[in-house]
């Protein structure tokens, strides 16, 4: 159980490094973003629908499966047309909310009452990059990757829907990416190799292999493990733009950037704490 564990963990992690590309990739495609999510997801489609071929794993449709896939639809479409309107910083640590939506969606859906923890911070932070955006712009940009925090929060609620199918909701939600994104490439000329090649990385890399492994980890990493493994993705999405792209964050940003992650990443580690000396408790009263 133990190797199970460590290995959905490590699956965990190498998603959020395969989705921190993410934000460079989109930046190299001199596409708009919905023609660059419908391209890329129109790709991965020929991989997840091979990798469930080789895993003889039924396609599913409910409704829940389509709330998932819903989810994905979002996560996608969205990060993809914030990182043409804003900085792929902002972006990625703008999505990376999503904890705190899960948090309000499990309140509101599940009747889950949150911990005595002040995520208020979080939101403090959010508030620094619109500041920055009014000196820099981009403010449409924010809150399309503040809704993009949304829908992510969906995707790591499909399992607790009830009869979902992880899965099938990302091949199902990248179906909706493809048919709604690739009519507008027919607007798109430039077809630069570097383009080309940023395209495919997306598709088989960031979006396919990346949602396959968080699907696999996500069977035997506990919620609080996956959340605080997946803080690598909004560390490494700006570094690797700020390298290979030359895209700077603003100084509000990069101080909304610290009490974002730092806040998100701090909540999990305080849950974590509490729901072990939880468990301590408990076997110690027995």
């Amino acid at each position: 159980m133990e190797n199970k564990r460590r290995t959905g963990t490590l699956c965990v992690f190498l998603a959020a490094v395969l989705y921190s590309i993410g934000g460079l990739c989109i930046k190299l495609i001199p596409w708009g973003g919905m023609a660059i999510n419908g391209a890329r997801t129109a790709i991965a489609l020929v991989v997840i629908g091979a990798y469930l071929a080789v895993i003889r794993h039924p396609l599913r449709f409910n409704r829940w499966v389509a709330v998932g896939a819903l989810s994905i639809f979002g996560t996608n479409a969205l990060f993809s047309v914030a990182n043409k309107l804003t900085t792929a910083a902002n972006t990625i640590v703008l999505q990376f909310t999503a904890p705190i939506f899960v948090i309000l969606l499990s309140v509101v859906f599940w009747k889950r009452r949150p911990q005595k923890l002040d995520c208020g911070i979080v939101f403090g932070g959010v508030l620094f990059f619109f500041a920055d955006s009014l000196e820099m712009g981009g403010g449409l940009g924010n809150v399309l990757a503040l809704l993009s925090g949304v829908a992510y929060a969906g995707v790591f609620l499909m399992n607790e829907m009830p009869d979902s199918d992880a899965i099938s909701s990302v091949f199902w939600g990248d179906v909706l990416s493809a048919v709604t994104g690739l009519p507008f490439l027919l607007g798109e000329e430039k077809l630069e190799p570097i383009a080309l090649t940023s395209l495919l990385v997306l598709g088989v890399f960031q979006v396919a292999v990346a949602y396959i492994l968080l699907t696999i980890g996500l069977k035997t990493t506990p919620p609080v493990t996956a959340s605080l493994v997946s803080g690598i993705e909004p560390v490494l999405n700006p570094i690797l733009v700020a390298v290979f792209y030359g895209e700077k964050m603003g100084p509000m940003a990069l101080v909304g950037a610290a009490i974002v992650i730092g806040g998100v990443v701090g909540y999990n580690v305080i849950r974590a704490r509490q729901s072990t000396e939880s468990s301590v408790s408990s076997n110690f009263s027995e």
